[in-house]
């Protein structure tokens, strides 16, 4: 079986004063605090959240 694709995504605004669903989202994403970069797994409901919040977080890099 093939290795999952990955991304990096990077918390580049805060989630103070956010609405509750897309706080939801960075959290689901794994990401706690401004600058902090996670690897998620490159799937649709991934993909989904990043689109979601797109103005507060950055995708780095694209495995």
């Amino acid at each position: 079986m093939a290795d999952k694709k990955m991304m990096k995504v990077k918390l580049v605004r805060s989630m103070h004063g956010r609405k509750k669903g897309h706080k939801e989202c960075v959290l689901g994403l794994g990401l706690r605090r401004m600058h902090q970069v996670v690897e998620v797994e490159d799937t649709p409901s991934t993909r989904g959240m990043v689109n979601k919040v797109c103005y507060m977080v950055q995708v780095v890099e694209e495995a």
